[in-house]
């Protein structure tokens, strides 16, 4: 799943439409586009996370940009995330 350029709390309901959307089991999202995000994204990867984890997969994000790696240090999920 590529996730949008900007994924605030104006856009996360249609993020997580998209996302509920996907089929269960491994789940890559792909974080490469986003460049204005507030912590909704997070909320969204963990929501991610977990429908991965449910479905018996695993979860990845890729192409993070550094300031969402940083958001998810500050939130301390960082590691949930595997954003280290």
């Amino acid at each position: 799943m590529k996730l949008p350029p900007t994924l605030t709390l104006e856009t996360a309901a249609a993020a997580l439409r998209a996302l509920s959307a996907e089929p269960s089991g491994p789940l890559a999202i792909d974080a490469s586009a986003l460049t204005v995000f507030d912590s909704s994204a997070l909320a969204l990867l963990l929501q991610a996370r977990r429908q991965a984890e449910a479905g018996g997969g695993a979860f990845e994000v890729q192409g993070a940009p550094p300031q969402l790696k940083q958001l998810a240090r500050l939130y301390g999920v960082a590691e949930l995330l595997a954003l280290g």
